[in-house]
C-alpha cells in the first residue's frame, strides 16, 4: 500500500527543511561531497553527472537554503540526461546520504506534485557547533558612511588603533564594477559580496576534472550587471520581495540558461 503523502508544499515546510542556516554553509558541504565524490565513484562520467546534478541542486536551493523543488523533467532537461538517468544519480546521491527527497502534495487539489530535495549537511562538517558572536553594546551594528564623511577630522584621533567596527571594505574578488553599481543602492560590504556570491555559484562547473565553467569571468560580470539592473527594476515596480538573495538567484539563472544557448554572447 502506497505511502500517504504528509507535506503540504508551502512555504512554511520549505523553510522547516532547510538544513542550512546560510548560504555560505550549504556552499562549503557541496564541496565537501565532490571530493566525496571524486574519492569514491571510479567512473568518471559517473562522477561528473552526479556533480552536475549536486550543483544544479544547489543552484536552485537559495530561497529556501538547502531545499529545492524543481521535477526530475526539468533536470533532466537541464542536464540533458534522460528522466531514468536523472532517477538513477537521485538515488545514488541518496545512498551517499547527500540528499533526501520528501513527497509533497499541492495545497490546491491535494494531488501530488514534484518532490522537495533537501541537501543534508556534511556528517564530518560540523558547522552547528558555530556559536553567533554577541554584539557589544558599545560597538555600531552599522556602519553609516554619510555620518563618517560629515564627522570632523580630528575626531578619528578618538577612535583607538585597534577599533575595526567601523570597516566597511568589499572583499577584493568581488569586481569594482559590479561594486560601484551595487553600492549605489545597497552600502553594507557584506550585502555586495552576498550578491556576487550568488552570481558566482551559479555559474555552474561544465568540467569536472578542469573546474572549466560554463561562462568566462567578464561574461560572469556581463551576466551579473544585467541580472542586478533588472533586480532593481523589479524592486522598483513594486515587487514584493521577502528574499532578495533568493529572488535575485532566480534573475541570475534565467538569464544564464538563457544567454548559454546565445551565440552572440558566448562567442564575444
Amino acid at each position: 500500500m502506497k505511502k500517504k503523502i504528509e507535506l503540504i508544499a508551502c512555504v512554511g515546510n520549505y523553510h522547516k527543511l532547510s538544513t542550512f542556516i546560510s548560504i555560505e554553509e550549504m556552499n562549503i558541504t557541496v564541496r565537501v561531497y565532490r571530493d566525496v565524490i571524486r574519492a569514491s565513484i571510479k567512473r568518471s562520467d559517473v562522477q561528473a553527472r552526479l556533480i552536475a546534478l549536486l550543483e544544479l541542486l544547489k543552484r536552485h536551493s537559495c530561497k529556501y537554503v538547502g531545499v529545492s523543488f524543481m521535477c526530475k523533467n526539468t533536470i533532466a532537461e537541464k542536464l540533458e540526461v534522460s528522466y531514468k538517468t536523472v532517477q538513477r544519480l537521485v538515488k545514488k546521491l541518496e545512498g551517499l546520504e547527500m540528499i533526501k527527497q520528501y513527497e509533497m502534495k499541492r495545497h490546491k487539489d491535494m494531488n501530488q506534485t514534484a518532490n522537495a530535495v533537501v541537501i543534508l549537511p556534511a556528517k564530518n562538517v560540523n558547522m552547528s557547533d558555530k556559536k553567533p558572536t554577541k554584539k557589544d553594546e558599545k560597538c555600531p551594528t552599522k556602519t553609516n558612511s554619510i555620518s563618517l564623511k560629515q564627522n570632523n577630522l580630528n575626531t578619528r584621533n578618538d577612535v583607538p588603533a585597534e577599533d575595526f567596527s567601523i570597516a566597511n571594505f568589499v572583499a577584493h574578488w568581488v569586481p569594482e564594477s559590479f561594486v560601484e553599481l551595487v553600492k549605489s543602492y545597497y552600502r553594507e560590504a557584506k550585502s555586495i559580496e552576498e550578491f556576487w556570491k550568488v552570481i558566482k555559484q551559479s555559474n555552474r562547473v561544465i568540467d569536472c576534472f578542469t573546474g572549466d565553467r560554463a561562462f568566462a569571468p567578464s561574461q560572469e560580470l556581463s551576466i551579473g550587471l544585467m541580472a542586478f539592473k533588472e533586480f532593481v527594476m523589479k524592486v522598483k515596480s513594486g515587487t514584493q520581495i521577502q528574499n532578495k538573495f533568493g529572488y535575485f538567484n532566480g534573475i541570475v539563472n534565467n538569464l544564464m540558461d538563457k544567454l548559454y544557448f546565445d551565440r552572440d554572447f558566448m562567442n564575444d
